[in-house]
């Protein structure tokens, strides 16, 4: 727990893209009074731009200063953005602020102000345009805590889904599937699932052929790279079968076979966990000293601005911060 209130959890919420959905996804989230129970809720961001979303969207929220008496909703004001800024679009200006907020969050951590960080979604291009070279906060995150091992994963209720890679071009994506880096993946989520849950785990790992290949019949991936490394986790205490046909397995999860799932790229992931649970979902970083959870969504350029976006993803990222920060 943080150094100042043992209460409550004390979470960290960046704002995003202030170009995107971010700001109203923040304000309708912690507008929402049972999350504010379980735990203490901080924005990082920009008070004035959060204040005309919470005006134009009809948000009835105030704003306090952090740590001025630690009740209701707190921010930390880093004031870096302009008056008037284009909404929708990628930009430098948009994109340097939300990585400044990201670097915030982390030095609140650090200093022992907050206890997670919960992050509303950025655009990799506006943070890039912005000067800052990552493809997406889980880089980042990983470089400002010197992280070398860590991975993207997804929790959906029971379903929670590690990734072997994250973007890539699915040519690319399948040329990474080896067995050392599988074999070190498997081994990890074991040790960082355990560690979030408090308990042994159970993990399924995913095929990437059709049916798994059928013994053969359509690839060769399962038999020369997946199965050995399966096997090699095996005999070191790692609870984890497979491979398994992709098109049942993330159900089987879902329905609670499994404690994890290991995928082999971007969207064998996140295409059940969205169609299952799109919306509340979260993005969970493994491998990072700190707690950051975020939304299983994209900054919505197209609906930015119009009051429409639905928060509950938002909610669920703050929410499973709070209570893996209570199960630590």
């Amino acid at each position: 727990m943080s150094e100042h209130d043992s209460s409550k959890p004390v979470v960290g919420i960046t704002m995003g893209d202030a170009a995107g959905i971010g700001p109203e996804i923040v304000l309708k989230a912690v507008a929402d009074e049972s999350l504010r129970s379980m735990c203490r809720c901080v924005i990082i961001g920009d008070a004035a731009v959060l204040r005309r979303a919470a005006a134009s969207f009809s948000i009835d929220i105030v704003l306090k200063v952090f740590e001025a008496d630690g009740e209701g909703v707190e921010i930390v004001d880093l004031a870096n953005l302009p008056a008037e800024f284009e909404i929708g679009v990628d930009a430098a200006v948009t994109g340097k602020a939300s990585a400044q907020w990201i670097v915030r969050a982390v030095e609140l951590w650090r200093d022992g102000k907050i206890d997670a960080i919960s992050t509303a979604p950025i655009s990799k291009k506006a943070i890039g345009l912005g000067g800052y070279d990552f493809p997406g906060h889980t880089e980042f995150l990983a470089e400002m805590t010197d992280t070398s091992e860590f991975a993207m994963s997804f929790f959906a209720d029971k379903l929670r889904v590690v990734l072997l890679s994250t973007h890539h071009s699915l040519a690319h994506a399948i040329t990474l599937v080896k067995k050392e880096p599988l074999a070190k993946l498997i081994a990890f989520s074991a040790r960082e699932f355990e560690k979030l849950l408090g308990r042994k785990v159970k993990i399924a790992v995913a095929g990437l052929n059709p049916h798994a290949s059928e013994g053969g019949m359509f690839g060769s991936e399962e038999a020369d790279e997946i199965a050995p490394a399966i096997a090699e986790c095996q005999d070191k205490g790692v609870d984890v079968s497979g491979p398994y046909s992709s098109d049942t397995i993330f159900l089987r999860g879902f329905r609670g076979e499994f404690d994890a799932v290991v995928a082999l790229y971007h969207d064998q992931a996140t295409i059940p966990v969205k169609s299952l649970s799109f919306g509340a979902a979260v993005n969970v970083t493994l491998g990072l000293p700190l707690i950051r959870t975020s939304v299983d969504h994209g900054t919505a350029y197209d609906i930015a601005g119009r009051g429409v976006a639905e928060a509950e993803s938002m909610k669920a990222a703050i929410r499973l911060a709070g209570e893996l920060v209570k199960g630590r």
